[in-house]
């Protein structure tokens, strides 16, 4: 009797199930999104490893300006030497030295990043070449003029598939023997780190940046790689006590040099994230709400529109009981019906946006269960006032109205 009702009345019911099909697919899909940009940034952020600890170099200062980390020449390749043999917990440790600069082959040129590396950079990273080779210690040794590309830089200079390896390219008017290109990464965030060239760090440093330090070779900063990602506060406290005692830093001065944690940056981000998604999760809700304001409003309206049928029903013998639950049951058939369109609809809505903007599809069944449970607890706390009036009327009353 119940289905039979809602059916009679197709457009008033599909309008009464569209406030809850919005309130449910909109859950639906912005945890599923938000998951999704979640375990996508995580991935990328571990797949420059979460057991990595990264120093960098101090700021210079123009007035009361910053210039920001890195902009002054406060490490030194031998500070990395240093604490690749002072630190225990360090496993790997490798010194960059990073500048931008325009990049040219035959008629194509890119403005990219370059990066002035060691040996062990790929190790620590995590990523190596595609095709082709790293260099090799002698090359770095003597500073050869090598250079291994990113695959948007190679894309950009020599086109989609085109053997970059053993061809010149000239950067800061320097020629370069591409001896490899390194593997995709993607994006981490408005970084693309495919957009980068590495050369050895001493052709960097004598021939492209010419600024050492008094010291030694100059650098941007150094990657530490850890045994485990237990072994990073370790790390970091053996780290920091090194350049302390290389730099001659001691109690009230400031370090020239900041350490940051690749596993704080994740924690940091899950934190953000999940946050921003309980806030707009909870603003989802209020749509809800309003779904099942809309269905008691509407059930309500019928059951006033449906007080002869009423006093029929109860003049032939239909119980309070009985008239209870068929009012319940179509609030709750409303409500579960437009929760699981809206299930669907969230779903596909999630599955989308992440086939666009590339990061992982993820539904949890959580939320899943979450959502068609509110959908029956919305539809039952709104059908209940309505199908208490209706059970309720008198049966003599309701057959004189009109």
């Amino acid at each position: 009797m119940a289905a039979e009702a809602l059916w009679s009345n197709k457009l008033r019911t599909g309008l009464t199930m569209l406030g809850v099909i919005i309130g449910i697919s909109s859950v639906i899909a912005i945890t599923s999104v938000g998951q999704g940009v979640q375990k996508g940034v995580e991935q990328q952020i571990q797949a420059l490893g979460t057991d990595v600890l990264q120093v960098l170099a101090g700021a210079a200062r123009s007035g009361f300006i910053s210039q920001g980390l890195g902009s002054t020449s406060t490490l030194t390749w031998e500070d990395a030497e240093a604490i690749a043999q002072q630190a225990p917990s360090a496993q790997v440790v490798s010194a960059y030295l990073q500048r931008n600069a325009q990049v040219v082959y035959g008629g194509q040129n890119t403005s990219t990043t370059i990066y002035g590396t060691d040996l062990n950079y790929p190790e620590v990273r995590n990523v190596y070449p595609q095709a082709g080779r790293f260099f090799t210690q002698e090359e770095l040794d003597t500073a050869t003029q090598v250079a291994v590309l990113g695959p948007t830089v190679q894309k950009t200079l020599f086109g989609e598939g085109a053997n970059a390896v053993g061809e010149k390219i000239r950067v800061r008017g320097e020629a370069y023997e591409v001896i490899g290109v390194m593997e995709p990464k993607g994006s981490q965030g408005p970084m693309d780190r495919d957009d980068q060239i590495y050369i050895p760090l001493t052709s960097m440093s004598r021939r492209l940046v010419g600024n050492n330090a008094l010291a030694g070779i100059s650098v941007s900063g150094i990657l530490i790689k850890a045994s485990n990602q237990e072994q990073l506060e370790a790390a970091q406290f053996q780290v920091t006590n090194i350049l302390r005692l290389r730099h001659n830093i001691y109690p009230p001065a400031v370090d020239d040099f900041r350490l940051t944690n690749q596993a704080d940056i994740v924690n940091t981000f899950t934190n953000v994230v999940s946050l921003f998604t309980v806030m707009v999760v909870a603003i989802a809700g209020i749509s809800l709400l309003v779904g099942g304001i809309g269905i008691a409003n509407i059930m309500l309206v019928s059951v006033v529109e449906r007080t002869r049928e009423i006093g029929i029903r109860k003049a032939v013998g239909a119980t309070y009981a009985a008239i209870l639950n068929q009012f319940l049951a179509e609030a709750i058939a409303i409500s579960t019906v437009g929760g699981g369109i809206g299930m669907g609809a969230g779903i596909l809505i999630a599955a989308a946006a992440a086939a666009i903007f590339k990061f992982p599809f993820v539904v949890s069944p959580l939320s899943v269960i979450a959502g068609f449970g509110l959908s029956f607890i919305v539809g039952l706390l709104a059908g209940v006032i309505p199908a208490r009036n209706a059970a309720k009327l008198d049966p003599i009353a309701a057959l004189r109205s009109d």
